[in-house]
């Protein structure tokens, strides 16, 4: 099969390589997918780039957003048939018996293999091998690439707001990279909730998009200007309710500052390699709660899908390429030069 194949971290088009590579074998409990549509992350490009190292084992086939048709079952996999249209979790493997996994919170198993991270199966590919238990059967109707976005940039943004920061009817809550392929989605899951929604962005030509996706205001601040002022103006000088925060170091201080008194502040991005020196009483004292999101569950794509499927949220996607183009999508989306999220059709 044809793959974007990753041997050592690097520039984009410096290390990655279309190349032939063999085609995956099931192991008893994978399914082996025909690849119809790959989400483009920022995952994958701090993968390549060397910026992320925890998890990655080169050489790679980068991709983890991924919906398809089964092609090829393993002997233990039961309840699926080849034909079937699936999307997958972030994952290859969890181990279904942990403490996480009996619990629903199977990304934290300390066995999970992010697709992607590891190995050359990922999916910028013609096939990718999954294990039956992080798939699940795409909806009628639902666009397979929009299917292909449910697990990361829907429902990493559904876990983060519903799940973890529990936003509320008429709480006010600010997107961080509001632009990106986590912010227009989360945008819309936010505003789904009756939330009063506020959007920060580095791109003044996303504007027009990001109140179409569902923000009641747009702060427009250059990466590493402090925005809180704007944000505090806008809500009468009390902060937020939620932060949903997705760029990370960059935007840490004016993040910080923008969140009101018994506020809850959710990390689910990172642009950088950097760290953030804060003083822990700056939130202590105002009763604010530091919390993380990673990650989608099964039974949290499965509802991200049924989004998708009552039109609840769509998918914003703004550019199919080739697996030849991959190299330029990642260096445009390390500009913040993606509007949403751009998909690979291998």
């Amino acid at each position: 099969m044809r793959a974007v194949v990753v041997r050592e971290p690097g520039l984009a088009r410096q290390v990655m390589r279309v190349e032939t590579v063999p085609d995956p074998v099931p192991g008893r409990r994978d399914v082996i997918i025909k690849v119809e549509s790959c989400g483009i992350c920022f995952h994958d490009v701090v993968a390549c780039n060397g910026t992320m190292k925890a998890g990655v084992e080169m050489p790679i086939i980068p991709g983890h957003e991924i919906a398809g048709r089964v092609v090829e079952i393993g002997a233990d996999v039961g309840g699926m048939r080849v034909g079937d249209m699936v999307a997958t979790t972030q994952r290859y493997h969890v181990c279904g018996g942990c403490r996480f996994c009996r619990t629903g919170r199977e990304p934290l198993c300390d066995e999970g293999i992010f697709l992607g991270d590891v190995g050359l199966n990922g999916g910028y590919a013609q096939f990718v091998a999954v294990e039956a238990d992080n798939v699940v059967p795409v909806p009628d109707g639902v666009p397979i690439e929009s299917a292909a976005i449910a697990s990361c940039a829907i429902g990493t943004m559904y876990h983060a707001i519903i799940e973890v920061g529990k936003v509320r009817p008429g709480e006010r809550v600010l997107m961080t990279g509001a632009g990106g392929g986590l912010g227009m989605h989360g945008l819309q899951v936010a505003r789904s909730t009756g939330a009063y929604v506020m959007a920060v962005t580095s791109s003044a030509d996303k504007v027009a998009a990001i109140r179409d996706a569902g923000a009641h205001d747009v702060v427009v601040a250059d990466r590493g200007d402090d925005f809180s002022e704007v944000v505090r103006e806008l809500t009468s000088g009390e902060g937020v309710d939620v932060a949903i925060d997705n760029v990370g170091s960059p935007a840490f201080p004016a993040t910080r500052r923008s969140i009101g008194k018994g506020g809850r502040w959710v990390l689910v991005g990172q642009l950088g390699g950097d760290f953030v020196p804060f003083n822990p009483a700056q939130l202590f004292l105002k009763g604010i709660s530091l919390l993380s999101a990673t990650s989608t569950t099964r039974d949290e794509l499965r509802r991200c899908l049924d989004l998708l499927a009552r039109g609840a949220v769509r998918g914003f996607l703004t550019e199919t390429v080739p697996l030849e183009e991959v190299p330029r999508v990642h260096e445009a989306l390390e500009r913040g030069g993606v509007l949403g999220r751009a998909i690979v059709r291998p």
